[in-house]
Protein backbone atom coordinates (compact mmCIF):
# COMPACT_ATOMS: atom_id res chain seq x y z
CA UNK A 1 0.00 0.00 0.00
CA UNK A 2 1.24 3.71 -1.08
CA UNK A 3 1.23 5.49 2.35
CA UNK A 4 2.26 8.78 0.95
CA UNK A 5 1.75 10.12 -2.69
CA UNK A 6 3.22 13.36 -4.27
CA UNK A 7 1.74 14.07 -7.22
CA UNK A 8 3.36 17.17 -9.52
CA UNK A 9 4.48 18.99 -6.69
CA UNK A 10 5.61 22.87 -7.31
CA UNK A 11 6.17 25.62 -5.06
CA UNK A 12 6.31 28.74 -6.24
CA UNK A 13 7.95 31.72 -3.85
CA UNK A 14 8.19 35.56 -5.06
CA UNK A 15 8.78 34.24 -8.49
CA UNK A 16 11.58 31.18 -7.05
CA UNK A 17 10.61 27.95 -7.93
CA UNK A 18 11.83 26.07 -4.51
CA UNK A 19 10.08 23.29 -5.32
CA UNK A 20 9.88 21.44 -9.17
CA UNK A 21 7.05 18.96 -10.35
CA UNK A 22 8.19 16.40 -6.99
CA UNK A 23 6.75 13.27 -7.91
CA UNK A 24 6.80 9.94 -5.79
CA UNK A 25 4.49 7.21 -3.96
CA UNK A 26 6.07 5.58 -0.44
CA UNK A 27 5.08 2.58 0.80
CA UNK A 28 4.36 2.18 4.88
CA UNK A 29 6.70 0.92 6.91
CA UNK A 30 9.92 2.34 5.03
CA UNK A 31 13.13 4.92 5.89
CA UNK A 32 13.33 7.11 2.99
CA UNK A 33 16.07 9.50 3.11
CA UNK A 34 16.29 12.91 1.18
CA UNK A 35 19.92 14.20 0.53
CA UNK A 36 21.51 17.42 -0.52
CA UNK A 37 23.16 20.56 -0.38
CA UNK A 38 21.21 24.17 1.60
CA UNK A 39 18.34 25.41 -0.49
CA UNK A 40 18.20 21.92 -2.54
CA UNK A 41 14.31 21.69 -1.24
CA UNK A 42 14.86 19.23 1.39
CA UNK A 43 13.51 20.79 4.27
CA UNK A 44 10.85 22.94 1.89
CA UNK A 45 9.27 19.49 0.83
CA UNK A 46 8.99 18.61 4.18
CA UNK A 47 7.36 21.66 5.38
CA UNK A 48 4.38 20.73 2.20
CA UNK A 49 4.49 16.80 3.72
CA UNK A 50 3.62 18.78 7.44
CA UNK A 51 0.67 21.04 5.53
CA UNK A 52 2.95 23.99 6.59
CA UNK A 53 3.19 25.32 3.39
CA UNK A 54 0.43 24.92 0.54
CA UNK A 55 1.22 23.66 -3.06
CA UNK A 56 1.46 26.46 -6.21
CA UNK A 57 -0.02 23.18 -7.78
CA UNK A 58 0.28 19.49 -7.34
CA UNK A 59 -1.13 17.43 -4.53
CA UNK A 60 0.06 15.68 -1.67
CA UNK A 61 -1.96 12.67 0.01
CA UNK A 62 -0.93 10.75 3.11
CA UNK A 63 -2.90 7.67 4.27
CA UNK A 64 -5.81 7.84 1.85
CA UNK A 65 -5.88 11.73 2.99
CA UNK A 66 -4.93 14.62 0.10
CA UNK A 67 -3.40 17.27 2.48
CA UNK A 68 -2.89 19.77 -0.28
CA UNK A 69 -6.71 20.29 -0.51
CA UNK A 70 -7.72 19.99 3.83
CA UNK A 71 -4.53 22.61 4.62
CA UNK A 72 -4.05 20.33 7.35
CA UNK A 73 -1.45 18.88 9.42
CA UNK A 74 -1.24 14.86 8.72
CA UNK A 75 -2.82 12.50 11.51
CA UNK A 76 -0.44 10.76 13.97
CA UNK A 77 2.67 12.22 12.71
CA UNK A 78 5.98 13.34 14.81
CA UNK A 79 8.23 15.95 13.57
CA UNK A 80 11.83 17.83 13.85
CA UNK A 81 11.60 20.23 11.25
CA UNK A 82 15.00 23.14 11.36
CA UNK A 83 15.69 23.69 15.19
CA UNK A 84 13.65 22.95 17.93
CA UNK A 85 12.13 25.56 19.56
CA UNK A 86 11.13 25.07 23.79
CA UNK A 87 10.12 27.20 26.48
CA UNK A 88 13.77 28.14 28.11
CA UNK A 89 12.75 28.28 31.49
CA UNK A 90 10.47 25.12 31.61
CA UNK A 91 11.84 21.69 32.38
CA UNK A 92 12.40 19.09 29.73
CA UNK A 93 9.19 17.03 31.00
CA UNK A 94 6.82 20.24 31.28
CA UNK A 95 8.03 21.21 28.14
CA UNK A 96 6.92 17.88 26.68
CA UNK A 97 3.65 17.59 28.85
CA UNK A 98 2.75 21.17 27.54
CA UNK A 99 3.04 19.88 24.01
CA UNK A 100 0.82 17.02 24.79
CA UNK A 101 -2.07 18.66 26.44
CA UNK A 102 -2.73 20.13 22.96
CA UNK A 103 -3.83 16.65 22.16
CA UNK A 104 -4.65 15.11 25.10
CA UNK A 105 -3.59 11.46 24.14
CA UNK A 106 -0.53 10.81 26.82
CA UNK A 107 0.33 11.01 29.84
CA UNK A 108 3.53 11.22 32.28
CA UNK A 109 4.22 7.12 31.46
CA UNK A 110 4.30 7.96 27.98
CA UNK A 111 6.52 11.27 28.18
CA UNK A 112 8.64 9.63 30.36
CA UNK A 113 9.07 6.53 28.27
CA UNK A 114 10.21 9.15 25.60
CA UNK A 115 12.98 10.73 27.05
CA UNK A 116 14.34 7.38 28.14
CA UNK A 117 14.63 6.44 24.56
CA UNK A 118 16.35 9.64 23.44
CA UNK A 119 19.04 9.31 26.66
CA UNK A 120 17.85 12.05 28.37
CA UNK A 121 16.56 10.12 31.48
CA UNK A 122 17.27 12.42 34.65
CA UNK A 123 17.45 15.34 33.15
CA UNK A 124 13.68 15.72 32.95
CA UNK A 125 13.70 18.22 35.72
CA UNK A 126 16.52 20.13 34.70
CA UNK A 127 15.75 23.64 32.77
CA UNK A 128 15.86 23.44 28.83
CA UNK A 129 18.01 27.21 29.56
CA UNK A 130 20.25 24.23 31.34
CA UNK A 131 20.17 22.05 28.53
CA UNK A 132 23.31 21.60 25.99
CA UNK A 133 22.54 21.91 21.83
CA UNK A 134 22.67 18.07 22.03
CA UNK A 135 20.13 17.79 24.72
CA UNK A 136 17.65 20.70 23.28
CA UNK A 137 17.54 18.06 20.21
CA UNK A 138 17.26 14.82 21.74
CA UNK A 139 14.41 16.87 23.79
CA UNK A 140 12.92 17.36 20.25
CA UNK A 141 13.23 14.04 18.97
CA UNK A 142 11.57 12.91 22.54
CA UNK A 143 8.70 15.15 21.47
CA UNK A 144 8.43 13.67 17.75
CA UNK A 145 7.95 10.23 18.89
CA UNK A 146 6.20 10.33 22.24
CA UNK A 147 2.56 9.86 21.40
CA UNK A 148 3.43 7.56 19.03
CA UNK A 149 2.78 8.28 15.53
CA UNK A 150 2.69 6.60 12.25
CA UNK A 151 4.69 9.08 10.22
CA UNK A 152 8.13 10.78 11.34
CA UNK A 153 9.46 13.29 9.25
CA UNK A 154 13.03 14.04 10.77
CA UNK A 155 15.05 17.08 8.79
CA UNK A 156 19.04 17.09 9.94
CA UNK A 157 17.86 15.45 13.17
CA UNK A 158 22.00 14.79 13.95
CA UNK A 159 22.10 18.06 13.94
CA UNK A 160 24.22 19.12 17.53
CA UNK A 161 24.43 15.47 17.75
CA UNK A 162 27.65 13.74 19.36
CA UNK A 163 29.15 10.00 17.52
CA UNK A 164 26.82 8.58 20.61
CA UNK A 165 23.97 10.63 20.25
CA UNK A 166 24.08 10.23 16.87
CA UNK A 167 24.49 6.56 17.08
CA UNK A 168 21.37 6.28 19.49
CA UNK A 169 19.20 7.76 17.25
CA UNK A 170 19.85 5.61 14.20
CA UNK A 171 18.99 2.53 17.25
CA UNK A 172 16.32 3.90 17.80
CA UNK A 173 14.76 5.04 14.24
CA UNK A 174 15.55 0.98 13.35
CA UNK A 175 13.53 -0.15 16.08
CA UNK A 176 10.64 2.19 15.09
CA UNK A 177 11.07 0.86 11.86
CA UNK A 178 10.29 -2.70 12.97
CA UNK A 179 7.39 -1.16 14.28
CA UNK A 180 6.13 -0.58 11.03
CA UNK A 181 6.74 3.65 11.51
CA UNK A 182 7.31 5.11 8.31
CA UNK A 183 10.03 7.66 8.67
CA UNK A 184 11.63 10.56 6.29
CA UNK A 185 14.86 12.12 6.94
CA UNK A 186 16.66 14.77 5.45
CA UNK A 187 20.94 15.19 5.37
CA UNK A 188 23.20 17.23 3.77
CA UNK A 189 25.93 13.71 3.92
CA UNK A 190 25.00 10.39 2.49
CA UNK A 191 27.29 8.89 5.23
CA UNK A 192 24.87 9.54 8.00
CA UNK A 193 21.91 7.76 6.09
CA UNK A 194 23.85 5.30 4.36
CA UNK A 195 23.11 2.00 5.30
CA UNK A 196 20.16 2.56 7.19
CA UNK A 197 17.81 3.66 4.49
CA UNK A 198 15.36 1.45 2.02
CA UNK A 199 15.46 4.39 -0.43
CA UNK A 200 17.86 7.50 -0.87
CA UNK A 201 16.73 9.91 -3.09
CA UNK A 202 18.73 13.06 -4.19
CA UNK A 203 17.45 16.58 -4.61
CA UNK A 204 18.97 19.69 -6.26
CA UNK A 205 17.54 22.90 -6.71
CA UNK A 206 13.66 21.97 -5.92
CA UNK A 207 14.24 18.76 -7.56
CA UNK A 208 14.62 14.92 -7.22
CA UNK A 209 17.38 14.05 -9.58
CA UNK A 210 17.80 10.40 -8.40
CA UNK A 211 16.29 7.84 -6.59
CA UNK A 212 17.79 4.65 -5.76
CA UNK A 213 17.76 1.70 -3.42
CA UNK A 214 19.97 1.93 -0.52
Amino acid sequence: MNYIKVNHLTKVINNHTVLDDIDFELKQGGIYSFIGHNGSGKTMLFRALCGFIAPTSGEITINGVNISKTKSFPEKTGIIIETPGFLANYTGYKNLEYLASIRNKIGEKEILDALGKVGLAGKEDLKVKKYSLGMRQRLGIAQAIMEDPDLLIFDEPTNSLDKAGSQSFIDLILDLKEKGKTILLASHHIADIDGISDEIFEMEAGQIINRRKA
